[in-house]
């Protein structure tokens, strides 16, 4: 069997994106992708255990199950609509839901209950992709790149792939260089926290709301000189560095929101770009997957800020943007069931090239 259902959920909480690969033929093809969002109640429980709290190992468990019974839910939308069975399939690889990135501490927690998805879905299950890169030295993150440079890589153009999702992060394919990457911000998180505690919307629409805005250069350049922007990678993060808490600490009062959300943008977009100068040279093309490529005032100001380079979403090389990390995920679960390494050394700062992620039979 060469069938793999590749599951996706960020940091953004938005829901699970689903992508049915098949490894069959070389290159492998994406059969479906399809985004299920996430029950409100999962999503408020999911942000809620962000930060410490009352009991959180109990609520952790019992969001782990819940998240389980959604992620059964969408491999078997999505099986049903392409007409296959369990038996089909060869595996399901599950990121899970990130809650804590601290691999600093030698831990990152992606809640998922997989024997249960396993046994709900009749599937194998890869999950727990991250702990083994840690356990190596590694930051656990991003993982994406390797499948990146699977897919995007060419011999005679420079590019560089931009994920947009909850945190940014590059991935740098230079002809007849090693693979690099690295998470280098905020994408949309801090956009799409502060348009919901203001408008009560779960994200900005084309970046409308940011684009009434004003950017504020003082506030603009206090974001930018936290210390995690200027670190050199290998480096990874997340909420735990990214937060409302972390931004209000920055705002002196007075502030229009819009202004504020428009300089959330600016941070976004300009950070990008720095990281991408600062570490990746003059690339000639650049790709953005993610959600934040939806966000055309977002894509303006990247396609400014990366002149002359090319910016195209990944869907003109027949990824399309929303999709990307799902078939990555499906792509690292089945570098585990050929017991292929899934991590890059160079990427992730681990002592090693490691088979990631642990399998639970169906």
């Amino acid at each position: 069997m060469s069938l793999v259902v590749g599951l996706m959920s960020g940091t953004s909480l938005d829901g699970i994106d689903a992508a049915l690969v098949d490894f069959s033929a070389t290159p492998f093809q994406t059969r479906l992708a399809r985004w299920t969002p996430y029950p409100s109640d999962i999503r408020s429980q999911a942000l809620a255990l962000q930060a410490a709290g009352d009991n959180e190992l109990h609520r952790g468990a019992v969001l782990a199950n819940q998240l389980a019974v959604c992620y059964a839910k969408a491999v078997h939308s999505i099986l049903a609509e392409a007409g296959l069975a369990a038996g089909q399939i060869a595996a399901i690889g599950c990121h899970g839901q990130t809650v804590r990135h601290q691999p600093a501490c030698g831990y990152s927690i992606q809640l998922n209950n997989p024997a249960l998805l396993a046994e709900l879905s009749g599937i194998p299950v890869v999950a727990d992709f991250r702990s083994r890169d840690i356990a190596a030295g590694g930051q656990g993150a991003p993982l994406v790149p390797a499948y990146h440079a699977a897919v995007f890589g060419d011999r005679s153009e420079h590019r560089v792939i931009v994920n947009i999702g909850g945190i940014a992060n590059l991935t740098n394919l230079h002809p007849g260089l090693p693979v690099s990457g690295f998470d280098c911000g905020p994408g949309n998180m801090l956009l799409d926290a502060w348009i919901e505690r203001h408008d009560g919307a779960t994200y900005d629409r084309d970046g409308r709301w940011a684009a009434s805005g004003k950017v504020l250069p003082e506030l603009l350049e206090a974001l930018l000189g936290f210390p995690f922007f200027s670190a050199p990678p290998p480096k990874s993060c997340g909420r735990d560095e990214f937060n409302l808490a972390w931004l209000e600490q920055h705002l002196r009062g007075g502030h229009k929101p819009e202004d504020v959300q428009a300089t959330l943008l600016e941070l976004s977009a300009v950070s990008i770009a720095k990281a991408i100068a600062r570490w990746c040279g003059k690339p000639q093309r650049v790709l953005v997957c993610g959600g934040g490529g939806r966000n055309l005032a977002l894509m303006g100001r990247l396609r400014s800020l990366l002149q002359p380079a090319v910016v195209d979403l990944t869907d003109a090389f027949g990824q399309p943007a929303d999709s990307v990390e799902a078939v990555a995920f499906a792509w690292l679960a089945w570098q585990t069931l050929c017991g292929r390494p899934g991590n890059l050394p160079e990427v992730t700062g681990s002592r090693h090239a490691r088979v990631l992620g642990a399998i639970y039979p169906r």
